[in-house]
């Protein structure tokens, strides 16, 4: 109904749908397709009303680790009782994943609502750039230019941001970290940020800022002396896991892990983590230290009980996550060659398992060879067969295309199954699980992101 009906006022969700928007984000660059630039990012700020001064910043960069690790800061920082927003990426099902406040995806009507108040603001700078020659404003400059909105307009307390990719010219780049977190650095996006560990640590480290404090997992020599200088040369305080804090004992429980963890303010004992894996105790160490240097500057320790609070109620959905049981179903986005190592180490650990058979897709930009080969040594002694399939998205490898690095990788032709389709590969999966009803064999479903959100909309999570 129109207002001179006497009807209800339309409504930014008359118009658009998450839905429309996220179709609109899409019709942009991909978004793989990052710009290295920060002009349209500080222009947009600029007019918007910087958005991106309006709250205190985490600012978390790094090859891996990234989102668990900003879930557990996440969580600390809730249990004492600020409000949050936490921005990551990519989503395993819904774009709104991507901005979170206080835990939970941002809501469709906020999300549609602050884009359709932003979106005449974002065609102005389209504008300029098209007249000076230059691409638009790509997906993910679009939807982090979102982000810092929906903040602002909450408000939140403090912003967790996750970079994109790398760091100097990453879109979050234009909000500066009173926290700078670096979790472990590999090769990764080798041929966007460099092939070696010292130039992806030298774009990571563009995230260290004047009055910031740098807070690092620990780091092969060459990326950690990195990180160290760019530290000194902007004068901020450091401290690296391994020298400063760390994770002092890890006991294996049901569902997760129990730690204890030297801070860089404190010492945190019977810290329950319902996440699997070695990777995930150092994930968390990072996550302490880093609140206690956004908190008390890394002078005051922190409350244990609040901390303990904090981690209890950590989940990190795609992380070595359980969809399913008997047989037991297991997801893991790791999507390169330290991600899968990490993954298949968790696994082996946490389950018990006889044998295990493995579902794989990789995109196109991934070293898939590396992948695999990294899945074949940590699970050889309990491997059976694998099934190489591939998702939905365009930048997926055709399943076929990755025969020849499994079987350089060590994997027999005759235990290598191919299935196009996700859906079959995990029918042929359970099948293969359930031929000896063995209640100690499971899958593991790996490689990509989008491989896993879609198993876990396919397997009903």
């Amino acid at each position: 109904m129109d207002a001179e009906s006497n009807g209800p006022t339309p409504t930014a969700f008359d118009k658009f749908s998450v839905e429309s928007v996220y179709a609109e984000l899409l019709s942009r660059a991909p978004e793989n397709k990052m710009e290295p630039r920060m002009a349209p990012m500080i222009r947009a700020m600029e007019i918007l009303g910087e958005p991106n001064k309006a709250f205190p910043i985490i600012h978390l960069t790094g090859t891996n680790g990234k989102t668990s690790t900003a879930r557990m800061v996440e969580g600390i920082l809730r249990a004492h009782e600020l409000r949050t927003g936490r921005y990551t990426s990519p989503h395993l099902s819904s774009v709104t994943e991507r901005i979170s406040i206080d835990g939970e995806p941002v809501s469709d009507e906020t999300f549609v609502r602050i884009w359709d108040e932003i979106r005449p603001f974002l065609e102005i700078i389209d504008g300029e750039l098209e007249a000076a020659g230059d691409p638009r404003l790509t997906y993910f400059e679009s939807i982090t230019i979102l982000a810092f909105a929906v903040f602002a307009d909450e408000p939140v307390d403090v912003a967790i941001i996750e970079v994109g990719l790398g760091g100097i010219t990453d879109a979050t780049n234009v909000g500066d970290g009173q926290v700078a977190v670096v979790t472990p650095i590999s090769l990764d996006h080798t041929e966007l940020l460099g092939d070696t560990e010292y130039d992806i640590a030298l774009e990571k480290s563009g995230i260290i800022k004047p009055g910031g404090f740098l807070i690092s997992a620990a780091q092969p020599q060459e990326a950690a002396q990195v990180l160290l200088e760019k530290a000194q040369e902007v004068g901020v305080e450091f401290r690296f896991e391994g020298v400063e804090f760390g994770v002092e004992t890890r006991t294996i429980g049901v569902g997760g892990q129990v730690l204890s963890i030297n801070g860089i303010a404190g010492r945190y004992e019977e810290l329950l983590l319902p996440l699997h894996g070695a990777h995930q105790a150092q994930n968390a160490a990072v996550a302490v230290a880093a609140v206690e240097a956004f908190i008390g500057g890394g002078t005051r320790e922190l409350d244990a009980a609040v901390v303990r609070e904090g981690l209890r109620t950590v989940t990190s959905p795609g992380r070595i996550e359980v969809v399913r049981t008997a047989p037991s179903i297991i997801v893991d986005a790791a999507h390169n060659a330290a991600g899968a190592k990490a993954a298949a180490a968790a696994v082996k650990e946490a389950f018990d398992f006889s044998r295990l058979i493995l579902v794989v897709g990789v995109l196109q930009d991934k070293d898939a060879g590396a992948i695999l080969a990294e899945l074949h040594e940590e699970l050889g002694g309990i491997l059976e067969d694998i099934c190489l399939t591939q998702s939905t998205s365009p930048r997926a490898i055709p399943a076929a295309e990755l025969l020849q690095d499994a079987l350089a990788a060590g994997f027999a032709e005759e235990n290598v199954h191919i299935a196009e389709r996700l859906d079959d590969a995990l029918e042929w999966a359970v099948m293969k699980a359930e031929e000896n009803n063995d209640l100690a064999g499971g899958i593991l479903i790996t490689g990509s992101i989008t491989v896993v959100g879609e198993a876990r909309t396919l397997l009903g999570k």
